[in-house]
């Protein structure tokens, strides 16, 4: 609204249904809209002066569309049934998301195009900060309808973990009632509106998932999970640092920012309260994610030393702590004006506030005496290792594959999505996350595979697959009726994966001094690692082989730990004397790095001991 200021002062001078005045008229009228773009009903001074606007926005909206369809009636093939892809989405009844009212504005309504680009007609003006096969719906023109295009949203809802870590946190939030005052460290925030909420925030790379809290009983209401819109920057870390550095900088920002608005929009429709109600937001992320996400500048952490400037800033004696802090109408969250975002502290380069948040969840202890080792598998893995007085902490770059990037039918963990294959003969049996219809390979069902093949001797230890009929076999046909295959390619692809977590493993148990009978507990962290068949993946080297009864999977511990953060503002300040101590391995500075990860690249058991006397 352009009345709104700020700080979210109303300043009209006419009536409005959103305006709310203070309880005790000292202070200027605040806003108390939501933030979305159709704020016009809400001026009730003049209605006629109003329905006169509409009619007129209604014409103008007519005669756009009748300019179009004039345009595409003088092209080759004629009329078409639908305008652009969002059309075509509405009638697929695919959910897209649009907060601009389709003028390709808020580039909400990105879409990754599978088939069919040849009938769209080329990118608009406001489409130019996208590449590859990448489209805004409500740009992207249909100029042939003879040609099928089919196509997904960037932003999905991917399986939430179930099963996390059953823990009862102490309730000391930084924000309370007093009365009929609501206080952030005594001082008078706000008055009592009937709840005081807050959100914890996993931003993942590939996924994003939220927590929505009762901050007066420690409840959580709701969980909520949407995939990364970010992708058309990259599908991994790297490529984000890269593309965030170019002409299209603040377009990531942008996407991630405008998703958490709109589920912060949905959880109020939902439940029925109003985003000035949410006080308080705990994130964590890894460094890149973190950074980007509070409008920092990610490209140190994209080269040598591979560091966060906020990070170099600690390390120069410039600040005292990795953490984070801006009000969220500067970041541009749709919540309280007085509401805060806490980012949680990094610990040294890759290994962000996730990897962090994880530390609380699973109560990592140095000087316990137990030693224990966590690994969140994702596309930036992070391996942690932790007792008898000790705390090191390391980063893989793993890459996307096994998240349904670098693989033809790779896919994230969605409905259609095969996450378990097993042998049955010369056919393979499978299991589909929400029974539903195979559509591709998440990273579970990747790992199922390689097993099997590894075992049925129709891949070699080197990835390759073994000759059928005298000729050298390129692909093995999983799924014959939908033509779902996995790949020379695709199995190159995941030995690099594969051999990133590996070595990331050998070179921090050699390094700590420990064999993998020294672990005592094996924590597997994320959504990936959740459904995971251990076996498997010990089968193929992917993880160290600790006895299987000492594993444990933990779920998404980042969102555990930013919750507990976001609970208990003394756990923030106990994760904050922890991080220091950390102990950062550089993987790639070990002398034997490369003969290491090569090694790691086969499909194989990882040895039983790394320590320094193996």
């Amino acid at each position: 609204c352009p009345y709104r200021s700020a700080t979210d002062i109303c300043t009209a001078k006419f009536g409005c249904a959103n305006r709310e005045n203070p309880s005790d008229n000292s202070a200027k009228p605040i806003c108390a809209h939501d933030g979305t773009l159709d704020f016009r009903t809400a001026w009730e001074t003049k209605p006629e002066s109003y329905a006169r606007t509409k009619e007129k926005i209604a014409q103008v909206k007519e005669q756009s569309e009748q300019a179009r369809a004039d345009k595409r009636a003088g092209m080759e093939g004629g009329q078409v049934q639908f305008a652009n892809l969002f059309d075509l989405a509405d009638d697929r009844g695919l959910r897209l998301a649009s907060s601009c009212g389709r003028y390709g504005d808020c580039h909400e309504c990105i879409v990754a195009i599978s088939q069919g680009a040849e009938a769209l007609a080329p990118r608009t003006e406001a489409e130019a900060f996208l590449a590859e096969n990448y489209r805004l719906a409500c740009q992207a023109e249909i100029m042939d309808d003879s040609v099928e295009v089919t196509f997904e949203p960037l932003i999905r809802a991917p399986r939430i973990l179930e099963g996390q870590l059953a823990k009862d946190v102490d309730l000391v939030p930084a924000i309370e009632r007093h009365g009929d005052e609501v206080r952030r460290d005594g001082e008078k925030i706000d008055r009592y509106r009937g709840q005081i909420y807050g959100l914890a925030i996993d931003l993942g790379t590939t996924t994003v998932a939220a927590n929505l809290f009762d901050l007066e009983t420690g409840i959580c209401i709701a969980t909520a999970a949407f995939e990364n819109p970010q992708r058309f920057g990259g599908s991994d870390i790297m490529h984000r640092i890269s593309y965030d550095g170019g002409p299209h900088h603040g377009e990531l920002n942008k996407s991630i920012i405008n998703a958490l608005n709109r589920e912060i929009e949905v959880l109020c429709e939902t439940f029925g309260f109003n985003r000035r109600v949410i006080y308080e937001i705990v994130v964590a992320g890894n460094s890149t994610m973190r950074d980007m996400f509070f409008k920092g500048d990610v490209q140190p952490i994209g080269q040598r030393p591979y560091k966060s400037p906020i990070e170099l800033a600690v390390l120069a004696g410039e600040r005292d702590s990795t953490a984070l802090s801006a009000p969220a109408r500067q970041l541009g969250l749709r919540a309280h004006p007085k509401c805060l975002v806490h980012g949680l502290p990094l610990i040294a380069s890759h290994v962000g506030g996730d990897a962090a948040a994880s530390l609380l969840a699973l109560d990592i202890d140095p000087d316990c005496m137990d030693v224990t080792m966590l690994v969140d598998m994702g596309t930036n893995t992070e391996i942690i290792l932790a007792g008898r007085g000790r705390f090191m902490v390391a980063s893989c770059p793993a890459g996307p594959a096994f998240e349904g990037g670098l693989v033809r039918y790779g896919m994230a963990s969605y409905d259609g999505a095969i996450e378990a294959v097993r042998e049955d003969g010369e056919h393979y049996q499978y299991d589909t996350i929400g029974k539903a219809p195979p559509l591709g390979l998440c990273g579970s069902g990747l790992i199922d595979i390689l097993a099997v093949l590894r075992r049925s001797g129709r891949m070699n230890e080197k990835g390759a697959l073994a000759r059928e009929k005298g000729q050298r076999n390129t692909e093995i046909v999983i799924v014959p009726d939908h033509g779902i295959t996995i790949s020379g390619q695709d199995i190159s692809h995941l030995a690099q994966a594969k051999a990133a977590s590996n070595a990331g493993q050998t070179i921090l148990m050699s390094r700590f001094g420990v064999g993998v009978d020294d672990i005592s507990r094996l924590y597997l962290a994320g959504g990936f690692a959740s459904h995971v068949d251990v076996d498997n993946a010990m089968q193929i080297g992917l993880l160290a082989p600790v006895d299987p009864s000492r594993v444990v999977k933990a779920g998404n511990t980042s969102l555990q730990g930013a919750s507990e953060a976001l609970l208990n503002t003394d756990r923030r300040r106990h994760l904050e004397n922890l991080v220091r101590r950390a102990e950062h391995v550089e993987l790639e500075s070990e002398a034997n790095f490369f003969d290491i990860f090569v090694e790691a690249c086969f499909f194989k058991p990882m040895a039983a001991k790394q320590g320094k006397n193996a």
